[in-house]
């Protein structure tokens, strides 16, 4: 008898291919149009939102706009107002100062750990951003969003994931509240901003700390400022 011959070894399972970026869905592209009309005061601080209406605004149906709004309720930009009916979240003057004084402990930290780390490329790209403003270019919107640009990428050059994504929630209550009164400045953040640039481009995170803790607390003055001459618009006994 003839022996039984072993059968041959299996073909090795082909190599993984490295997928595709996962395309956003529909709920996420609504999530990120609602998101960006929020912030950039399309969609005011206070007004409501209903869902079926802004369904029907949108073209959509009504499942991806319910996850849109879900997400922006957790990410406390909106607050439910009824069962499918929503509100953009109006942030207090306390809220505020708190968030403030939470951005001064992270961002102070976050810029002293980027200073040696930031790409020179990315302070240049920073810097150009900064001119194109400086040369008349930016309305308000255009100001918040290099503002959140500037802030995001020293955020991210620090190099903790956890510590960029606090700042990111931080920012958020600052912008609704900035987005829901009348406590807006461009021109002095202009010069704060070039003030933290050159001492990053100097690779000097004492100086830049500095500099980043001025450009807060400079933010804060401005609104105390402002609270308080819309309380006593006439400036008595002041």
């Amino acid at each position: 008898m003839r022996p039984t011959r072993p059968p041959p070894p299996a073909s090795p399972p082909p190599a993984a291919q490295p997928s595709a970026a996962k395309a956003p869905n529909l709920a996420d592209r609504t999530y990120e149009h609602l998101r960006e009309l929020i912030l950039s005061r399309e969609i005011p601080g206070g007004a409501e939102i209903p869902e079926g209406r802004l369904a029907e605004r949108l073209q959509l149906s009504r499942t991806p706009v319910r996850e849109a709004l879900v997400r922006l309720v957790g990410e406390r930009l909106l607050e439910r107002t009824g069962d499918r009916a929503y509100r953009v979240r109006i942030v207090t003057a306390r809220e505020f100062f708190d968030c403030m004084q939470m951005r001064e402990l992270l961002e102070c930290h976050a810029i002293e750990a980027a200073v040696p780390r930031i790409a020179d490329a990315q302070l240049a790209e920073l810097r150009e951003g900064l001119r194109a403003l400086d040369d008349g270019a930016g309305d308000e919107l255009q100001h918040w969003q290099y503002d959140n640009r500037f802030h995001s990428a020293f955020a991210r050059a620090a190099g903790n994931e956890a510590l960029e994504e606090t700042v990111t929630r931080m920012r958020v209550v600052a912008r609704l509240f900035r987005i829901s009164g009348r406590h807006h400045r461009k021109q002095e953040v202009d010069g704060e901003h070039l003030a933290i640039l050159d001492a990053a481009e100097r690779r000097d995170p004492a100086a830049a700390r500095a500099a980043m803790l001025a450009h807060l607390r400079a933010l804060q003055d401005d609104v105390r400022r402002a609270i308080v001459a819309d309380a006593n618009p006439a400036g008595y006994f002041l």
